[in-house]
Protein backbone atom coordinates (compact mmCIF):
# COMPACT_ATOMS: atom_id res chain seq x y z
CA UNK A 1 0.00 0.00 0.00
CA UNK A 2 1.41 3.77 -0.98
CA UNK A 3 1.68 6.13 1.91
CA UNK A 4 2.82 9.31 2.84
CA UNK A 5 5.11 9.18 5.77
CA UNK A 6 6.41 12.63 7.11
CA UNK A 7 10.09 13.50 7.91
CA UNK A 8 10.34 15.28 10.97
CA UNK A 9 13.92 16.56 10.47
CA UNK A 10 13.53 18.12 7.58
CA UNK A 11 9.78 19.48 7.81
CA UNK A 12 8.82 17.37 4.54
CA UNK A 13 6.88 14.40 3.06
CA UNK A 14 7.91 11.86 1.40
CA UNK A 15 5.81 8.78 -0.82
CA UNK A 16 6.90 5.28 0.24
CA UNK A 17 5.30 3.09 -2.66
CA UNK A 18 6.65 -0.68 -2.07
CA UNK A 19 4.39 -2.13 -4.61
CA UNK A 20 6.28 -0.52 -7.58
CA UNK A 21 9.66 -2.15 -7.27
CA UNK A 22 10.86 -4.94 -4.56
CA UNK A 23 14.24 -6.58 -6.04
CA UNK A 24 17.51 -5.91 -5.15
CA UNK A 25 18.38 -6.82 -8.69
CA UNK A 26 16.11 -4.22 -10.22
CA UNK A 27 18.65 -1.68 -9.66
CA UNK A 28 21.79 -1.06 -12.07
CA UNK A 29 24.93 -0.56 -10.62
CA UNK A 30 26.55 2.48 -12.02
CA UNK A 31 27.90 2.04 -15.45
CA UNK A 32 29.61 5.78 -15.67
CA UNK A 33 33.02 5.68 -15.94
CA UNK A 34 34.58 8.44 -13.40
CA UNK A 35 36.90 10.06 -15.55
CA UNK A 36 37.08 10.95 -19.25
CA UNK A 37 40.74 10.51 -19.16
CA UNK A 38 41.43 6.90 -17.70
CA UNK A 39 44.91 6.76 -18.17
CA UNK A 40 45.41 10.00 -17.12
CA UNK A 41 48.22 9.88 -14.01
CA UNK A 42 46.04 10.64 -10.58
CA UNK A 43 46.53 13.52 -8.89
CA UNK A 44 45.82 11.93 -5.71
CA UNK A 45 48.17 8.58 -5.66
CA UNK A 46 51.41 8.69 -4.21
CA UNK A 47 54.19 9.76 -6.29
CA UNK A 48 52.01 12.64 -7.90
CA UNK A 49 51.84 15.02 -4.55
CA UNK A 50 53.03 17.74 -7.18
CA UNK A 51 50.00 17.47 -9.13
CA UNK A 52 48.40 19.29 -6.16
CA UNK A 53 48.47 21.76 -3.93
CA UNK A 54 51.05 21.54 -0.92
CA UNK A 55 49.22 19.70 1.77
CA UNK A 56 47.36 21.31 4.27
CA UNK A 57 47.23 17.77 6.57
CA UNK A 58 49.10 14.63 5.87
CA UNK A 59 48.11 11.42 8.35
CA UNK A 60 50.56 8.47 8.34
CA UNK A 61 54.34 7.28 8.73
CA UNK A 62 57.13 9.15 8.68
CA UNK A 63 58.01 9.18 5.15
CA UNK A 64 54.54 7.97 3.72
CA UNK A 65 50.80 9.24 4.00
CA UNK A 66 47.90 7.17 4.47
CA UNK A 67 45.02 10.29 4.23
CA UNK A 68 46.03 13.89 2.80
CA UNK A 69 43.83 17.04 2.58
CA UNK A 70 44.72 19.69 -0.12
CA UNK A 71 43.37 22.64 -1.20
CA UNK A 72 41.26 22.29 -4.26
CA UNK A 73 42.51 22.95 -7.49
CA UNK A 74 38.90 24.44 -8.83
CA UNK A 75 37.70 25.83 -5.80
CA UNK A 76 33.63 26.37 -5.34
CA UNK A 77 34.44 28.91 -2.65
CA UNK A 78 37.43 30.90 -1.87
CA UNK A 79 38.72 34.04 -0.39
CA UNK A 80 38.51 35.58 3.07
CA UNK A 81 35.56 37.36 4.89
CA UNK A 82 32.33 37.25 5.59
CA UNK A 83 29.26 37.29 2.93
CA UNK A 84 28.76 40.81 2.03
CA UNK A 85 25.78 40.86 -0.71
CA UNK A 86 25.01 43.79 -2.99
CA UNK A 87 21.30 44.53 -4.22
CA UNK A 88 20.79 44.46 -8.25
CA UNK A 89 17.59 46.56 -8.09
CA UNK A 90 14.46 44.92 -5.81
CA UNK A 91 15.13 41.37 -7.38
CA UNK A 92 18.57 40.59 -8.01
CA UNK A 93 21.41 40.46 -5.08
CA UNK A 94 24.56 38.84 -5.35
CA UNK A 95 27.86 38.14 -3.20
CA UNK A 96 31.54 36.72 -3.66
CA UNK A 97 31.26 33.14 -2.87
CA UNK A 98 34.07 33.76 -0.09
CA UNK A 99 35.45 30.26 1.65
CA UNK A 100 37.10 27.30 1.68
CA UNK A 101 37.26 24.24 -0.46
CA UNK A 102 39.63 21.50 0.48
CA UNK A 103 40.01 17.69 -1.20
CA UNK A 104 40.32 14.94 1.29
CA UNK A 105 41.66 11.99 0.15
CA UNK A 106 40.91 8.58 2.12
CA UNK A 107 43.91 6.51 1.14
CA UNK A 108 46.98 6.35 -1.26
CA UNK A 109 45.33 3.39 -2.78
CA UNK A 110 43.67 4.30 -6.01
CA UNK A 111 40.86 1.71 -6.26
CA UNK A 112 39.92 1.65 -2.66
CA UNK A 113 36.45 3.14 -1.37
CA UNK A 114 34.94 3.97 2.12
CA UNK A 115 33.80 0.09 1.61
CA UNK A 116 36.89 -1.73 1.70
CA UNK A 117 38.83 0.68 4.54
CA UNK A 118 40.29 -0.95 7.74
CA UNK A 119 39.09 -0.01 11.26
CA UNK A 120 42.39 2.06 11.63
CA UNK A 121 42.31 3.69 8.16
CA UNK A 122 38.42 4.85 8.65
CA UNK A 123 38.99 6.07 12.50
CA UNK A 124 41.96 7.81 10.17
CA UNK A 125 39.22 9.85 7.79
CA UNK A 126 37.19 11.02 10.40
CA UNK A 127 39.61 12.34 12.38
CA UNK A 128 40.66 14.68 9.75
CA UNK A 129 37.49 15.69 8.85
CA UNK A 130 37.08 16.49 12.76
CA UNK A 131 40.63 18.32 12.31
CA UNK A 132 39.46 20.58 9.17
CA UNK A 133 36.06 21.47 10.89
CA UNK A 134 37.85 22.80 13.96
CA UNK A 135 40.18 24.78 11.84
CA UNK A 136 37.40 26.41 9.90
CA UNK A 137 35.94 26.91 12.80
CA UNK A 138 38.64 29.68 14.04
CA UNK A 139 38.20 31.23 9.83
CA UNK A 140 36.65 34.82 10.71
CA UNK A 141 33.52 34.70 7.97
CA UNK A 142 32.99 30.75 8.03
CA UNK A 143 29.66 29.71 9.00
CA UNK A 144 29.66 26.22 8.18
CA UNK A 145 31.55 23.48 7.27
CA UNK A 146 30.03 20.90 4.68
CA UNK A 147 31.71 17.52 4.56
CA UNK A 148 30.55 15.16 1.40
CA UNK A 149 31.86 12.19 -0.21
CA UNK A 150 30.51 11.41 -4.06
CA UNK A 151 31.09 7.75 -5.12
CA UNK A 152 30.61 7.42 -9.17
CA UNK A 153 29.81 9.86 -11.60
CA UNK A 154 26.12 9.41 -10.71
CA UNK A 155 27.23 10.66 -7.28
CA UNK A 156 29.22 13.87 -8.89
CA UNK A 157 32.50 12.17 -8.68
CA UNK A 158 35.41 13.50 -11.28
CA UNK A 159 38.15 11.21 -10.27
CA UNK A 160 37.73 7.65 -9.15
CA UNK A 161 40.00 7.80 -6.62
CA UNK A 162 38.06 7.66 -2.88
CA UNK A 163 37.99 11.52 -1.86
CA UNK A 164 35.92 13.56 -0.25
CA UNK A 165 35.37 17.55 0.16
CA UNK A 166 34.83 20.06 2.72
CA UNK A 167 33.83 23.02 2.25
CA UNK A 168 33.62 25.85 4.60
CA UNK A 169 30.78 28.66 3.55
CA UNK A 170 29.84 32.13 4.36
CA UNK A 171 26.24 30.93 5.59
CA UNK A 172 24.03 28.21 6.98
CA UNK A 173 22.51 26.39 4.09
CA UNK A 174 18.68 26.15 3.76
CA UNK A 175 19.00 22.04 4.25
CA UNK A 176 20.69 22.34 7.81
CA UNK A 177 18.69 25.47 8.35
CA UNK A 178 15.57 23.30 8.37
CA UNK A 179 16.95 20.89 10.48
CA UNK A 180 18.71 22.89 12.91
CA UNK A 181 14.80 24.47 13.02
CA UNK A 182 13.15 21.09 13.71
CA UNK A 183 15.23 20.06 16.28
CA UNK A 184 15.00 22.94 18.52
CA UNK A 185 11.13 22.59 18.23
CA UNK A 186 10.93 19.06 18.87
CA UNK A 187 13.14 19.50 21.59
CA UNK A 188 11.14 22.37 23.20
CA UNK A 189 7.79 20.39 22.96
CA UNK A 190 9.27 17.12 24.41
CA UNK A 191 10.63 17.84 27.38
CA UNK A 192 14.31 18.54 25.97
CA UNK A 193 14.60 15.18 24.62
CA UNK A 194 16.70 15.77 21.08
CA UNK A 195 14.88 14.63 18.00
CA UNK A 196 17.81 12.31 16.69
CA UNK A 197 18.06 10.70 20.16
CA UNK A 198 14.06 10.08 19.90
CA UNK A 199 14.74 8.57 16.65
CA UNK A 200 17.05 6.29 18.15
CA UNK A 201 15.41 5.46 20.67
CA UNK A 202 11.99 4.57 19.37
CA UNK A 203 14.40 2.70 16.27
CA UNK A 204 15.86 0.41 18.74
CA UNK A 205 12.68 -0.29 20.66
CA UNK A 206 10.88 -1.44 17.01
CA UNK A 207 13.27 -3.17 16.10
CA UNK A 208 12.63 -2.96 12.55
CA UNK A 209 15.02 -0.66 10.37
CA UNK A 210 18.29 -0.37 12.37
CA UNK A 211 21.15 -2.04 10.14
CA UNK A 212 24.12 -1.75 13.11
CA UNK A 213 24.26 -0.66 16.32
CA UNK A 214 27.81 -1.11 17.91
CA UNK A 215 27.04 0.73 21.28
CA UNK A 216 28.17 4.28 20.22
CA UNK A 217 26.62 4.61 16.60
CA UNK A 218 22.99 3.52 14.85
CA UNK A 219 22.80 2.96 11.48
CA UNK A 220 19.16 3.30 10.53
CA UNK A 221 17.18 3.40 7.50
CA UNK A 222 14.87 6.20 8.73
CA UNK A 223 10.54 5.43 8.62
CA UNK A 224 10.89 8.40 6.09
CA UNK A 225 13.64 7.42 4.10
CA UNK A 226 12.22 9.16 0.68
CA UNK A 227 14.98 7.11 -1.83
CA UNK A 228 15.90 3.23 -1.88
CA UNK A 229 17.80 1.98 0.79
CA UNK A 230 18.33 5.56 2.18
CA UNK A 231 20.58 5.15 5.80
CA UNK A 232 21.22 7.43 8.53
CA UNK A 233 23.95 7.27 10.82
CA UNK A 234 23.60 8.72 14.60
CA UNK A 235 25.98 8.93 17.37
CA UNK A 236 24.12 7.65 20.73
CA UNK A 237 25.84 10.55 22.71
CA UNK A 238 24.37 13.40 21.21
CA UNK A 239 27.00 16.09 20.40
CA UNK A 240 25.90 19.48 18.12
CA UNK A 241 29.59 19.68 16.72
CA UNK A 242 31.62 16.70 14.85
CA UNK A 243 34.75 17.93 15.64
CA UNK A 244 33.81 17.80 19.73
CA UNK A 245 32.50 14.55 19.47
CA UNK A 246 34.70 11.91 21.42
CA UNK A 247 37.24 10.07 19.31
CA UNK A 248 35.70 6.92 20.03
CA UNK A 249 32.61 7.68 18.85
CA UNK A 250 34.18 9.61 15.54
CA UNK A 251 36.44 6.31 15.01
CA UNK A 252 33.18 4.15 15.44
CA UNK A 253 31.21 5.96 13.03
CA UNK A 254 34.08 5.58 10.38
CA UNK A 255 33.83 1.76 11.01
CA UNK A 256 30.11 1.76 10.75
CA UNK A 257 29.93 3.81 7.31
CA UNK A 258 32.59 0.95 6.20
CA UNK A 259 30.19 -1.73 7.42
CA UNK A 260 26.89 -0.17 5.46
CA UNK A 261 28.54 1.13 2.73
CA UNK A 262 30.19 -2.72 2.08
CA UNK A 263 26.64 -4.09 2.83
CA UNK A 264 24.87 -1.96 0.10
CA UNK A 265 27.90 -3.07 -2.23
CA UNK A 266 27.06 -6.27 -1.51
CA UNK A 267 23.28 -5.99 -1.98
CA UNK A 268 23.14 -3.92 -4.93
CA UNK A 269 26.67 -3.80 -6.87
CA UNK A 270 28.92 -0.73 -7.01
CA UNK A 271 26.26 1.75 -7.07
CA UNK A 272 26.78 5.57 -6.86
CA UNK A 273 25.86 7.36 -3.47
CA UNK A 274 26.41 10.65 -1.69
CA UNK A 275 27.66 10.86 1.93
CA UNK A 276 26.54 13.91 3.41
CA UNK A 277 27.73 14.80 6.68
CA UNK A 278 25.65 17.55 9.00
CA UNK A 279 26.99 19.07 12.06
CA UNK A 280 26.67 22.51 13.83
CA UNK A 281 27.15 25.93 12.44
CA UNK A 282 30.54 27.11 13.90
CA UNK A 283 30.24 29.31 16.83
CA UNK A 284 26.58 28.46 17.59
CA UNK A 285 25.15 26.04 20.25
CA UNK A 286 21.97 24.66 18.94
CA UNK A 287 19.90 21.79 20.30
CA UNK A 288 21.04 19.46 17.32
CA UNK A 289 23.09 15.89 16.76
CA UNK A 290 25.75 15.96 14.00
CA UNK A 291 24.80 12.77 12.03
CA UNK A 292 25.80 11.51 8.62
CA UNK A 293 23.09 10.97 5.48
CA UNK A 294 24.20 7.84 3.39
CA UNK A 295 21.89 8.55 -0.10
CA UNK A 296 22.87 5.81 -2.60
CA UNK A 297 21.97 6.94 -6.33
CA UNK A 298 19.43 3.83 -7.35
CA UNK A 299 16.47 6.06 -8.81
CA UNK A 300 16.24 8.94 -10.85
CA UNK A 301 13.74 11.92 -9.65
CA UNK A 302 11.03 12.17 -12.00
CA UNK A 303 8.91 15.49 -13.14
CA UNK A 304 6.83 14.70 -9.95
CA UNK A 305 9.27 14.66 -7.42
CA UNK A 306 11.38 17.47 -9.56
CA UNK A 307 8.38 19.87 -9.31
CA UNK A 308 6.67 19.08 -6.38
CA UNK A 309 9.87 18.60 -3.62
CA UNK A 310 7.73 14.94 -2.57
CA UNK A 311 10.20 12.07 -3.18
CA UNK A 312 8.96 9.02 -3.69
CA UNK A 313 10.05 5.25 -2.39
CA UNK A 314 9.99 2.37 -3.79
CA UNK A 315 11.56 -0.20 -1.54
CA UNK A 316 9.99 0.92 1.94
CA UNK A 317 12.91 1.10 4.77
CA UNK A 318 11.48 -1.97 6.77
CA UNK A 319 12.53 -3.94 4.00
CA UNK A 320 15.40 -2.01 3.09
CA UNK A 321 16.78 -2.45 6.47
CA UNK A 322 15.80 -6.48 6.36
CA UNK A 323 17.61 -6.68 3.14
CA UNK A 324 20.76 -5.40 4.31
CA UNK A 325 21.20 -7.24 7.58
CA UNK A 326 20.25 -10.30 5.64
CA UNK A 327 23.76 -9.60 4.28
CA UNK A 328 25.55 -10.16 7.39
CA UNK A 329 24.11 -13.53 7.80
Amino acid sequence: MTELRFNPLSGRWVTVAGERMSRPSDFVPRRLPVEAEPNRPCPFCPGHEEDTPPALESYGPKGGWQVRVVPNLYPAFAGAGSLVATDHGPLHRSAPARGIHEVLVLSPHHRLSWADLSDAQAGLVMAAIRDRIEDHAHHAGLEYTQVILNHGREAGASIEHPHGQLLGIPFVPGELDDELGHCARFATDNGGEGLLQAVVREEQERGERVVVDDGRIVALCPYWSGSPYELLIVPKRPVAHLDRAAPADLAACGRVLRDVLSRLRALLGDIAYNLVFHTAPHRADPEFCWHVHVLPKTTTAAGFEQGTGVRINVVPPERAAQQLLDIAD
